[in-house]
């Protein structure tokens, strides 16, 4: 710290510890105002300039450190001044003063904060920047956070020193002018009755219901002023259009529909989206034959006679297209449009907020929810166009067993689709760049995978960087690389799974000027309102997460806010979401792992409770894997859980429930869970977490006890 800044911090804190020290603070107290308010008056009758710049300069010396009592001395303003001059006084010493000390903060505190957190500060910083005025004034209308944190919190932000203080005279202005009047109102009071006076009921009122007023002001004038360029029209054909029939849109389609609300759903391919036809269904309708084929090879681990089982592959692609004509009824028109939702089969265009074009017509709307999911990314690697590649969208389009099947991608899509297509016999390479497979999972979780995926015959390439492609006699290579050294990868048929990429363009959010993140996908806020706030989206388009069950959740809350948002909207919650990539073993997870709370610098305690000990897996022969519960140091309380194992994906749901609704360890522990199922698992993890914590202590004490009875 140089010298300038640390005769600053001297002055500052001599200032504060004076204040203390001579017990300045008796003199900011209603009490002592209203004791001294004869005095007081007097003086400004004689002296009213001197008072009004005495107590100008002493608010500002209050907010600017922010010292307690600038609350009592706007109501002394008011008592002292009346409301106008009152008014005048305390909005510009408040801002003065809350510019002081916003300066301080970012004169002293801002470069080390920056430097230390600069990297998980660069959202808050952005953001800032953006949009730092309207994120300011919110707070000032809204006083959820004292003044004076606001000050010295955007002290370290990038948000300009005259933006600040404009902002923070007109934002701060309507919570002075209240306060002031409940000022001059407490000036009146000379006895008990004074109390219920009808004008100071009144100001307490508005101190209640001002920040709820502001609110929703804020809200609104944001709002109009994002939709102030669109002609409205004077009536509407339907109360919502949903673009996108998969999770997201048929959810919410069919919340719509259920709170009669009039809904149009359009999807320009076919109804489910992703999870019904290229998804979810088929992808684990491929990896139930797998598991067949699998238990087949272990009949003499069941005391069966041995079976080398030989994969009808035309047959098991051939089911899994049967499974999904199975399950389409569910998603499909007729029962959709039984619903009561309005089915359009056709390209959308958003033409704007209130305008949908679809099929030659234009559909007039409240609000739009777009929910148009995401398609498999496609690497920029030099040579692909030349090789006739598949994605998890189109594998299932595969008519015949390749002998040599490479995949690139060591995630869920990757992994479940690599384990299920060796399994039916084909030989599988598969590469990734990561150093291991399941990158987002703890490395412990990896090591399983890895180590069965092994054993079944996979020949994992990991920590490879791809370079290109060619075509040779009997197939094609990929040429990679790791450590510096080169080498060629043989296959016939390649599959690649690195990731999705939300369907954003060609539907008219362009023209909008709909703000999009840096992974994609697009930008919403809490209520999944988009920049035009009529417009939401969820799903795979809106992120963060890519599941299915996530898109669904999130649709409740983009139906719910759409139709009913002017009365009340809720802020889509995120706490607990709930996954499982079903490899064999399955892993599953809900909240953090041990990499995500080291990340987060969150102190947490571990509990495993291995499954090869469990009766049930011993006897099904799946005695494999592990239950990971992280939980609060000292406490019960879940942070997270991973497990590991047969059937890991319906297990982790007891946890999710506990952590949903506060349910801890001891609870868990106390639930009777039926013998001999898979369940006892959770149980016994927690077991395992109450045996650490009980005190060796206690148990000396108890220890003792039964020797005393023993003896009597």
């Amino acid at each position: 710290m140089d010298k300038k800044k640390g005769a600053l911090l001297l002055l500052i804190v001599a200032l504060i510890a004076s204040y203390f020290i001579f017990d300045l603070g008796q003199y900011f107290s209603l009490s002592y105002v209203q004791q001294q308010k004869a005095d007081i008056e007097a003086y400004y009758q004689a002296n009213p300039w001197q008072t009004a710049i005495l107590y100008l300069v002493t608010y500002i010396i209050v907010t600017g450190l922010s010292l307690p009592g600038a609350a009592v001395m706007t109501l002394a303003g008011g008592a002292i001044f009346g409301l106008v001059e009152g008014t005048i006084l305390v909005s510009f010493a408040s801002t003065i003063g809350a510019t002081l000390a916003f300066l301080a903060s970012r004169v002293l505190l801002r470069d080390a904060i920056q430097k230390k957190f600069g990297d998980s500060l660069k959202a808050i910083n952005a953001g800032i920047k953006e949009e730092g005025a309207i994120y300011l004034f919110g707070l000032r209308l809204v006083p959820l956070f004292p003044f004076f944190v606001i000050n010295l919190v955007m002290g370290l932000t990038p948000i300009r020193v005259v933006t600040f203080f404009v902002v923070s005279q007109i934002g701060m202005l309507p919570g002075t002018l209240v306060y002031v009047n409940a000022g001059t109102q407490l000036a009146n009071i000379d006895s008990l009755s004074g109390i219920l006076s009808p004008g100071l009921l009144f100001s307490f009122v508005l101190l209640g219901i001002f920040p709820l007023i502001a609110n929703k002001g804020l809200a609104m004038l944001k709002e109009k002023k994002a939709l102030a360029s669109f002609q409205r029209p004077a009536t509407f054909d339907t109360n919502m259009v949903v673009i996108g029939a998969g999770a997201g849109g048929l959810v919410s389609s069919y919340i719509a529909a259920a709170t009669k609300a009039k809904v149009t759903l359009i999807e320009k391919h076919k109804m489910g989206g992703d999870c019904l036809n290229t998804g979810c269904v088929p992808s684990k309708a491929l990896i139930r034959s797998a598991k067949m084929a699998h238990y087949l090879s272990r009949a003499e681990e069941f005391g069966l006679e041995k079976v080398t089982p030989e994969a009808n592959f035309q047959a098991v692609m051939e089911r899994v297209h049967n499974i999904i004509r199975n399950v389409e009824p569910h998603d499909s028109i007729e029962r959709y449009t039984s619903l009561g939702v309005d089915c359009e089969t056709g390209e959308a265009t958003i033409i704007d907020p209130y305008r949908v074009a679809v099929n030659g017509r234009t559909i007039t709307t409240k609000s739009i929810v777009v929910a148009t999911g995401a398609r498999p990314f496609v690497p920029p690697i030099e040579g692909i166009d030349n090789v006739p590649y598949y994605t998890s969208d189109t594998i299932w389009n595969l008519k015949e067993a390749p002998k040599r099947m490479l995949i690139i991608g060591g995630g869920p899509i990757g992994c479940e689709l690599t384990q299920a297509f060796c399994r039916l016999g084909i030989s599988i390479t598969q590469l990734d760049r990561s150093a291991r497979l399941l990158p987002r999972e703890d490395h412990d979780v990896a090591d399983v995978v890895q180590k069965r995926f092994v054993a079944e015959g996979v020949n994992l390439k990991l920590g490879y960087e791809t370079k290109r492609f060619e075509k040779t006699n009997d197939g094609y290579e990929l040429i990679c690389q790791k450590d510096g050294a080169e080498e060629r990868l043989a296959f016939d048929v390649l599959l690649l799974a690195v990731g999705r990429k939300a369907n954003v363009s060609g539907f008219g959010l362009e023209k909008l000027g709909i703000k999009i993140n840096d992974n994609g996908t697009i930008k919403v806020n809490e209520y999944l309102q988009t920049t035009v706030p009529n417009i939401y989206a969820c799903g795979d388009v809106a992120g963060p997460y890519q599941f299915t069950h996530t898109a669904a959740h999130q649709a409740w809350y983009a139906a719910v806010n759409s139709l009913f948002g002017l009365f009340r909207r809720f802020k889509v919650d995120y706490r607990v979401i709930p996954w499982s990539t079903f490899t064999d073993p399955e892993v599953a997870r809900v909240g953090l792992n041990e990499q995500d709370a080291q990340t987060q610098n969150i102190a947490y305690e571990k509990t495993v409770y291995g499954i090869d000990d469990l009766d049930r897996a011993i006897a099904d022969g799946e005695a494999h894997g592990f239950v990971k519960v992280l939980t609060v140091p000292g406490k019960d309380k879940i942070l997270g859980v991973t497990i590991v194992g047969h059937h890991a994906g319906d297990l982790i749901a007891e946890y999710v429930q506990a952590m949903k609704y506060g349910i801890g360890m001891n609870k868990i522990l106390g639930t009777i869970h039926i013998y001999p199922t898979l369940t006892e698992s959770n149980k016994y993890a927690a077991g395992e977490w109450k045996r650490a914590h009980v005190s060796p202590r206690t148990l000396a004490w108890v220890e003792k006890f039964h020797l005393w009875r023993r003896q009597g």
